[in-house]
Order: structure tokens, then C-alpha cells, then sequence
């Protein structure tokens, strides 16, 4: 059996050997406990017949796990620097393919088709880079890939407010975002010690299951992101008064808005936070045709 990466001496010795230093501009925290890489990787619930997709694999601690537990393992990785060494940690493995390139500026469609050919199940599988966690997520989804899930590991603060519920502080415009197209929850809380350099805040690792189809049927997806993010606008005030001041254009009289409101069944006193999914998509489908 190969020696794991993940360990705080065989990180330490890959390090060295490369002469690498961590770029904080690029969030580099590598994880240094196998036990907990497995553990993530349970959470995907991979058969030989899954492909996974990691973004950001370091030096390799990840992908050596997901190449054991998978059919094939491609990984985005932006950083130059780190090619030589996953070349070399990764070599015992055949099933991995490490593309060089920013995952945000990627067309994952096309490389899904090419590189994940007879594969149904795919999952994304990542210790994302803390400071593109939202971007990065939100783009999986909205792509609409052809994915099951992600598993990925974030700052904790960002796991609470993803799998957040309404009517609790943390529930807000990316609660919603990332429940509308999937069953979100967090299964994992993970101390900074486990990392190095050690991160200055504790992380999580959340599930996301996609639907098969979103949350709630809306006349316009756009619109429907645009209201709730207009309704935390500024979460002291009502939602009256921030879908008053915060709707794109500005177009809309408060009486239309107290309409739409009311057709919801929503009252104009309530704060965004309190609002469920359900709730909000009827608000966007009665405030819809005042901007077409």
C-alpha cells in the first residue's frame, strides 16, 4: 500500500523536497490527518463506478484518497508551482488527470464529457480555497452540471450560512442561492490543528445533494436570485422597505410592492430572514410581471 500524503511528516518531507512555499493570496491550507481526508470522502459515497472532481488538490492528499475510492479522479489545480509535485505524489495512480487551470475560468461541461466517458455518477470533492468558496459553488450549480453533489470542505461561518434555516441569523441570499438547487447540510466540523499552515478559523465540510429539480418553480430564476438578495439588502429594515429602496431599476411603487406582498400572503413588517424558500418564490412570480 503507498504511504499516505497526509501526514504531518510526509507533508513536511514533499515541502521540502520542492523547496514550496504557501501563497496566502491563493488560500493554500494543506490537510495533514488522514482519517479525516477518508472521512470526506465517505461523505461522497464513491463506488468504483464514481468520478470525482476536485478542485484545488495541493500536494495530492485528497486525490490520492479519491483515486483509491473511484473510477477516475480529474482535478483543477491553478497554482504552477504544484504540478511537478502531484506528478510525483500521484504517480502510483492511473486513473487521475490534473488539468492546469483556474476552475472558475474552466468549461467543466465539456471537460465532464471528455474525461468522464460511461461514468453516470460524478461528484465534486474538494477542500476548497476559502476565498472563492461562494464563487466557486455557485458556479457548479448554476452551470447546471450533470454532478450529484458536492463534498467540500470551507470555512465553517460559510457552512452555517449555506445549510442555514430561516428565521436564524446566519439563513440569508446564499442560504437560499445554494438550497434552491440542493439538499444542503453540514456533516463535519474540522479544528484548524489538522491543517498546515494552520488556518485562523475552524472549517466544516458540507454536503450538497442536487435536486432533481429546484426547490421552488419560478417564472425567472435571475429575478427570483434578485428579490431575495434585494430583501437582506439591509437586514435591520422590513421587507417592505428594502424591496422598496433595493429592486433593480427602482421602477416599482410601494403599493404594488404592499400588493405583491399580499398576494403572497406575506406581511410587509417581516424581515427577509423569516421568509422560507416556498415564500419567496411566490413574491418573485407576483412582483415579475411589474419588470417585464
Amino acid at each position: 500500500m503507498n504511504k499516505d500524503i497526509a501526514t504531518p511528516v510526509r507533508t513536511r518531507a514533499i515541502l521540502e523536497k520542492y523547496g514550496f512555499s504557501f501563497k496566502k493570496s491563493l488560500g493554500q491550507n494543506f490537510l495533514i490527518d488522514t482519517n479525516i481526508l477518508k472521512k470526506i470522502v465517505s461523505f461522497a459515497d464513491l463506488s468504483e463506478n464514481s468520478g470525482a472532481i476536485e478542485i484545488g488538490p495541493g500536494i495530492g492528499a485528497l486525490t490520492e484518497q479519491l483515486a483509491r475510492s473511484s473510477e477516475k479522479v480529474v482535478a483543477f489545480e491553478i497554482d504552477q508551482r504544484l504540478l511537478p509535485i502531484l506528478n510525483d505524489t500521484l504517480s502510483p495512480y492511473s486513473n487521475v488527470k490534473v488539468i492546469h487551470k483556474d476552475v472558475l475560468e474552466a468549461d467543466v461541461q465539456s471537460v465532464m464529457l471528455e474525461e468522464f466517458q460511461g461514468i453516470e455518477d460524478v461528484m465534486v470533492v474538494a477542500n476548497l480555497p476559502y476565498y472563492v468558496t461562494t464563487p466557486i459553488i455557485m458556479k457548479l450549480l448554476e452551470e447546471h452540471l450533470p454532478i450529484r453533489g458536492i463534498v467540500c470542505m470551507l470555512q465553517k461561518e460559510v457552512a452555517d450560512r449555506i445549510s442555514a434555516k430561516p428565521g436564524t441569523k446566519e439563513y440569508g441570499s446564499l442560504s437560499i442561492a445554494i438550497q434552491y438547487y440542493t439538499e444542503a447540510e453540514t456533516v463535519m466540523i474540522v479544528p484548524k490543528t489538522v491543517f498546515v499552515p494552520q488556518p485562523n478559523v475552524d472549517s466544516a465540510v458540507i454536503r450538497l445533494t442536487k435536486r432533481s429539480q429546484p426547490a421552488v418553480i419560478v417564472k425567472d430564476e435571475g429575478f427570483f436570485f434578485q428579490v431575495t438578495k434585494a430583501s437582506f439588502a439591509q437586514r435591520r429594515k422590513t421587507i417592505l422597505n428594502n424591496l422598496t429602496s433595493q429592486l433593480p431599476g427602482g421602477k416599482l411603487k410601494k403599493e404594488e410592492i404592499l400588493a405583491a406582498l399580499s398576494a403572497s400572503g406575506v406581511e410587509p413588517t417581516r424581515r427577509g430572514e423569516t421568509l422560507s424558500l416556498e415564500e419567496f418564490g411566490m413574491l418573485s412570480d407576483q412582483l415579475y410581471p411589474y419588470f417585464h
